[in-house]
Protein backbone atom coordinates (compact mmCIF):
# COMPACT_ATOMS: atom_id res chain seq x y z
CA UNK A 1 0.00 0.00 0.00
CA UNK A 2 1.30 3.30 -0.55
CA UNK A 3 0.97 5.20 2.22
CA UNK A 4 2.58 8.78 0.97
CA UNK A 5 -0.82 8.17 -1.44
CA UNK A 6 -2.51 7.68 1.77
CA UNK A 7 -1.10 10.94 3.51
CA UNK A 8 -1.91 12.64 0.10
CA UNK A 9 -5.43 11.78 -0.08
CA UNK A 10 -6.55 11.51 3.16
CA UNK A 11 -5.51 14.40 5.62
CA UNK A 12 -6.65 12.87 8.54
CA UNK A 13 -5.06 9.64 8.27
CA UNK A 14 -2.39 9.77 11.18
CA UNK A 15 -1.50 6.48 11.25
CA UNK A 16 -2.17 2.94 9.17
CA UNK A 17 -1.70 -0.55 9.62
CA UNK A 18 -2.15 -2.95 7.08
CA UNK A 19 -3.79 -5.46 8.93
CA UNK A 20 -6.26 -3.09 10.40
CA UNK A 21 -6.48 -0.16 7.97
CA UNK A 22 -6.10 4.09 8.49
CA UNK A 23 -7.17 5.79 11.41
CA UNK A 24 -7.24 9.17 12.24
CA UNK A 25 -6.04 11.15 15.27
CA UNK A 26 -8.82 10.00 17.62
CA UNK A 27 -8.93 6.64 16.65
CA UNK A 28 -11.55 6.65 14.41
CA UNK A 29 -11.44 4.11 11.06
CA UNK A 30 -10.73 6.18 8.12
CA UNK A 31 -12.01 4.56 5.18
CA UNK A 32 -9.64 4.09 1.93
CA UNK A 33 -11.03 4.69 -1.36
CA UNK A 34 -8.17 2.69 -3.38
CA UNK A 35 -8.79 3.36 -6.28
CA UNK A 36 -7.64 6.90 -6.26
CA UNK A 37 -4.95 5.61 -4.02
CA UNK A 38 -3.48 3.46 -6.78
CA UNK A 39 -3.95 6.00 -9.07
CA UNK A 40 -2.39 9.05 -7.29
CA UNK A 41 0.60 10.20 -9.07
CA UNK A 42 3.71 11.71 -6.27
CA UNK A 43 4.15 14.94 -7.60
CA UNK A 44 8.18 14.82 -6.12
CA UNK A 45 8.74 11.28 -7.92
CA UNK A 46 10.79 13.43 -10.31
CA UNK A 47 13.16 14.23 -7.62
CA UNK A 48 14.42 11.15 -7.14
CA UNK A 49 14.60 10.31 -10.84
CA UNK A 50 16.70 13.28 -11.60
CA UNK A 51 18.98 12.56 -7.98
CA UNK A 52 19.94 8.95 -10.17
CA UNK A 53 20.74 10.48 -13.32
CA UNK A 54 22.74 13.89 -12.48
CA UNK A 55 26.62 13.84 -13.13
CA UNK A 56 28.97 13.83 -10.40
CA UNK A 57 29.43 17.11 -8.49
CA UNK A 58 33.31 16.48 -8.86
CA UNK A 59 32.72 16.57 -12.59
CA UNK A 60 31.86 20.64 -11.85
CA UNK A 61 33.92 20.80 -9.53
CA UNK A 62 37.21 19.66 -10.93
CA UNK A 63 36.29 21.95 -14.39
CA UNK A 64 36.35 24.61 -11.93
CA UNK A 65 39.84 24.16 -10.45
CA UNK A 66 41.71 23.80 -13.31
CA UNK A 67 40.10 26.41 -14.94
CA UNK A 68 38.04 24.37 -17.89
CA UNK A 69 35.18 26.14 -18.90
CA UNK A 70 34.28 23.01 -21.27
CA UNK A 71 34.05 21.10 -18.85
CA UNK A 72 31.88 23.43 -16.47
CA UNK A 73 29.97 24.00 -19.41
CA UNK A 74 29.29 20.21 -20.32
CA UNK A 75 28.10 19.86 -16.68
CA UNK A 76 25.84 22.38 -16.52
CA UNK A 77 24.16 21.31 -19.40
CA UNK A 78 24.04 17.26 -18.44
CA UNK A 79 22.00 18.97 -15.70
CA UNK A 80 19.66 21.20 -17.49
CA UNK A 81 19.20 17.88 -19.92
CA UNK A 82 18.17 15.77 -17.00
CA UNK A 83 15.96 18.70 -15.44
CA UNK A 84 14.37 18.36 -19.03
CA UNK A 85 13.73 14.87 -18.78
CA UNK A 86 11.97 14.83 -15.46
CA UNK A 87 10.45 17.90 -15.23
CA UNK A 88 8.77 19.53 -12.29
CA UNK A 89 5.68 18.11 -10.32
CA UNK A 90 5.63 15.35 -13.49
CA UNK A 91 5.99 11.25 -12.68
Amino acid sequence: MNYKAIKALHTNVVTWDEGTGAFDKDGNKVEIDLALVNAWQDPDAYKSKRKAEYPPITDYIDGVVKGDQAQIDKYIADCLAVKAKYPKGVS
